[in-house]
C-alpha cells in the first residue's frame, strides 16, 4: 500500500498504483494538516469574510459576493457548469492517475477541504472506479477546469465512470461499492478542479511509457546492429568520455552490454571504416533523448507534490490568491518530451530503411523471402515513415500558444493539457515504429545467423519470436505490428530489464 502525504509521491510509486494496481491510503499526519486548513475555511464562512472562491464567484465573477447560505450551492454549480469536456475520454489509467494526484495535492493541507473529500478520492482509486473524463476542453490555466470537473462529478454521483471493465453511471458504481455520493461544501469544488492534475496525470503516464520505450529502443537497436553487422567501436568508452554527457555514456555502456559476445558486430575497417549515423550515433541521439527524459522526470515529480489550488490557505488562517494552477512548467516539459520521443522514432525509422533497402545493405531486398514475388517488409517502412511524419506535426509546441478567457481575467494560459495529450500520441506512434524495427531487425539477424547473436539479444529474440514469427511469406503485417507494439507496452517492460542485467561484464 502506498501512503500519500502530499510531499513524497514519486514516479516509481505512481507506477505501482497505476500499472500494478497498488492501493493507497492517507498519512494521519497529513490529514491533521487538512483538518486545520478546513477549520480556516469554516471560520471564513462564519465570519462572512470576502475570500475568492469561498464567498465570491469565480473568474470574472470574483467581485460578486455570495451569501453564506449559498456557499455550498456555489460549489455544486461550479462543478456542473464547468463540466464542458469534449471528445474521447482520457485512457482509464490516466483517470486513475488524476484521482491519485488530486488526493495527494489535497493532502498537503493548503486547500481547505474536509478529510471526507480526500477519503472519497482514495476510495475511488482503491475500488477501481475511474471517472470518464473527456480529453479536450482545458486551457491549462486556472487549472484543468473542464477535465477535473468531470472527475469531481463522479464523487457527487454524477456523470459516468469506468468500472470493472465497463462504462457505467457513476451512481451505479458508487452504489455497487457502498459509497454514498458526496455533497460539496465551501471551497471544495474549487479545490477539486483548480489544479494541473489532468495534464500532470497524462504526463506521468506518458513519461512512464516513454522511459520504458527508451530502454527498449536500445535493445532493439542492438539487434539492428547485428543484422547490419554494425561497428562496435562507436560505443567505445573513450569516445563518450571526451564528449562528457552522462546519458550518452550510459547509452553506450548499455549498448555494449547488449552486444557483448556477439559474433555479428564488426570492428572498424573489417567490412567498412564507419557506419551511417543511425548506427554510429546511437549514444549521442538516444543519450540526448535521455537528457529530455531526465528533465521531464524532475518537473513531474515536483508537480506531483505541488499545491496548485487557488486560493491557498496557510497557517494562522492566511489566505492568498495566486497562480499555482498555471500549467506552464508542465506545458514546457511535455513539449520537450515530444521532441525527445519523436527523435527516438526518427532514428529508428532510418535504421528500418537501412534494414530493408538493398542499396544500403547486402540483405535480401526488403527482407523478402522471394524478392519480387513477395514484397516482404517494403510497406512496413512506409508505415514507419508515415508515423514519424505525423510525429513532426504533433511535436509543434502547444505551449507557444495562449488565448484569453473569462472576459480577459484569465488572459494567459499554458495549453499544457494539449501538450501532454500530443506527447502521449507521439509515444504511441514511436512504439509502433520500434515494433516495426524489431520485426525487421530480427529478420536480418536470422539471415546472418541466429547462433552468432549476442547472449542477451538471443534471449530477447527468443521472447520476441513468441510474439511475431519469421517472415517466410507475405502476410497481413499489420497484425504483427499490433502484437509487437502491445508487447512493448510498459507493463511488459520487465523482461527487457531482466535480460539487460543478465550478463555482468
Amino acid at each position: 500500500m502506498v501512503v500519500l502525504n502530499g510531499n513524497s509521491l514519486t514516479l516509481q510509486l505512481a507506477y505501482q498504483v497505476l500499472f500494478q494496481k497498488e492501493t493507497i491510503t492517507a498519512s494521519p499526519e497529513a490529514l491533521a494538516k487538512v483538518i486545520c486548513s478546513r477549520e480556516a475555511v469554516e471560520s471564513i464562512v462564519a465570519e462572512k469574510r470576502i475570500v475568492y472562491g469561498i464567498t465570491t464567484g469565480f473568474g470574472k465573477f470574483s467581485d460578486v459576493l455570495i451569501d453564506s447560505s449559498d456557499v455550498n450551492d456555489l460549489q455544486t454549480n461550479l462543478i456542473l457548469s464547468h463540466a464542458c469536456g469534449i471528445g474521447e475520454p482520457f485512457p482509464e489509467i490516466v483517470s486513475r492517475a488524476m484521482l491519485l494526484l488530486r488526493a495527494n495535492a489535497l493532502l498537503k493541507g493548503y486547500s481547505g477541504v474536509r478529510p471526507i473529500v480526500i477519503e472519497r478520492l482514495i476510495q475511488l482509486v482503491n475500488t477501481g472506479i475511474h471517472p470518464v473524463v473527456p480529453q479536450q476542453g482545458s486551457l491549462g490555466a486556472s487549472g484543468d477546469l473542464a477535465p477535473l470537473s468531470h472527475l469531481a462529478m463522479a464523487l457527487m454521483g454524477e456523470g459516468e465512470v469506468f468500472y470493472q471493465g465497463e462504462r457505467v453511471l457513476a451512481m451505479q458504481a458508487l452504489a455497487a461499492e457502498g459509497i454514498p455520493p458526496l455533497t460539496l461544501e465551501a471551497k471544495e469544488g474549487l479545490a477539486l478542479i483548480n489544479g494541473t492534475q489532468a495534464m500532470t496525470a497524462m504526463g506521468v503516464v506518458t513519461y512512464l511509457e516513454a522511459e520504458s520505450l527508451a530502454y527498449q529502443s536500445e535493445a532493439i537497436a542492438a539487434i539492428t546492429m547485428e543484422g547490419l553487422q554494425g561497428i562496435i567501436d562507436a560505443f567505445d568508452e573513450d569516445i563518450q568520455r571526451v564528449r562528457g554527457y552522462k546519458q550518452q555514456m550510459d547509452v553506450a555502456e548499455r549498448m555494449k552490454r547488449w552486444l557483448h559476445d556477439s559474433k555479428l558486430t564488426t570492428k572498424q575497417g573489417e567490412l567498412r571504416v564507419q557506419d551511417a549515423y543511425s548506427l554510429r550515433c546511437i549514444p549521442q541521439v538516444h543519450g540526448a533523448s535521455w537528457q529530455v527524459l531526465d528533465y521531464v522526470k524532475e518537473k513531474l515529480e515536483i508537480e506531483m507534490n505541488a499545491a496548485t489550488d487557488n486560493p491557498l490557505i496557510f497557517e494562522g488562517g492566511k489566505v492568498i490568491s495566486g497562480g499555482n494552477f498555471h500549467g506552464q512548467p508542465i506545458a514546457f516539459a511535455m513539449d520537450f518530451l515530444k521532441l525527445g520521443v519523436a527523435e527516438l522514432a526518427n532514428i529508428s525509422e532510418r535504421r528500418i530503411e537501412r534494414l530493408v533497402n538493398p542499396q544500403l545493405n547486402d540483405l535480401p531486398p526488403f527482407l523478402s523471402p522471394q524478392p519480387g514475388l513477395q514484397s516482404g517488409a517494403m510497406i512496413m517502412q512506409y508505415a514507419a515513415a508515415s508515423l514519424v511524419s505525423e510525429n513532426k506535426t504533433l511535436a509543434h509546441p502547444a505551449s507557444v500558444d495562449s488565448i484569453p478567457s473569462s472576459a480577459n481575467q484569465e488572459d494567459h494560459v499554458s495549453m499544457g493539457t494539449i501538450a501532454s495529450r500530443h506527447a502521449y500520441q507521439i509515444v504511441g506512434n514511436a512504439r509502433n515504429v520500434l515494433a516495426i524495427e524489431i520485426i525487421c531487425a530480427m529478420q536480418a539477424a536470422e539471415y546472418r545467423g541466429r547462433g552468432k547473436m549476442a547472449s542477451k539479444t538471443a534471449v530477447l529474440m527468443e521472447k520476441a519470436r513468441e510474439i511475431v514469427e519469421p517472415i517466410e511469406k507475405d502476410r497481413i503485417f499489420a497484425k504483427d505490428i499490433e502484437r509487437m507494439a502491445a508487447w512493448l507496452q510498459v507493463t511488459n517492460f520487465l523482461p527487457f530489464l531482466e535480460i539487460e542485467a543478465s550478463v555482468n561484464l
